[in-house]
């Protein structure tokens, strides 16, 4: 589903940490954006812990992705995201640096933005294997630029990214 009578729209979010306790940083955005009118949850990934990237001299990361459906416009889901990463005190220091918790707007429907403050798709989504490999786990056949998720992810470096969590659930484990 990319839009629905009512207006809502599937979007894909990517969801990262590394200081703290990245899982439950993570569950509790997640049920953040859940608990809002405007957004539902419709599945997340397993909980995979991942090499960093970028900026390799700091610890592992835990990754996730999340397909969610939302009367949010692109904008708004961003502003959305960036008011609970402030909630949780997350401090934006250096590019690809540690972080409580990162959460990005992948897709919004077939649309495609590109702005100074919101791309979609999310111009490196292709290119990563933290993000390709969580999101395959929901939406597999997703079209991203042409290509199927599945498709991107034949060809991505999936390398030292293991499963912390295969249950689709964890992030409503973690907190309860």
């Amino acid at each position: 589903m990319l839009t629905s009578e009512d207006g809502a729209v599937s979007a894909t979010l990517g969801l990262g940490g590394n200081i703290g306790d990245p899982a439950t940083a993570m569950a509790q955005a997640l049920m953040t954006i859940d608990a809002r009118d405007d957004c539902e949850v419709l599945a997340v990934s397993k909980l995979y812990r991942t090499p960093p990237w970028g900026m390799t001299e700091q610890a592992d990361f835990y990754n996730c992705c999340a397909l969610v459906t939302t009367t949010l416009a692109p904008f708004d889901l961003l502003a959305a995201c960036l008011d609970i990463e402030r909630e949780m005190k997350r401090v934006r220091k250096e590019r690809w640096g540690p972080r409580t918790i990162d959460i990005d707007v992948l897709t919004y429907g077939d649309h495609k933005v590109n702005t100074e403050t919101l791309h979609v798709p999310h111009p490196r989504m292709t290119e990563r294997g933290f993000v390709l490999l969580p999101l395959s786990d929901i939406a597999a056949n997703l079209l991203v630029d042409g290509k199927s998720v599945g498709e991107w992810l034949r060809d991505a470096d999936i390398s030292g990214i293991t499963v912390a969590d295969a249950n689709a659930d964890w992030w409503r484990r973690v907190i309860s």
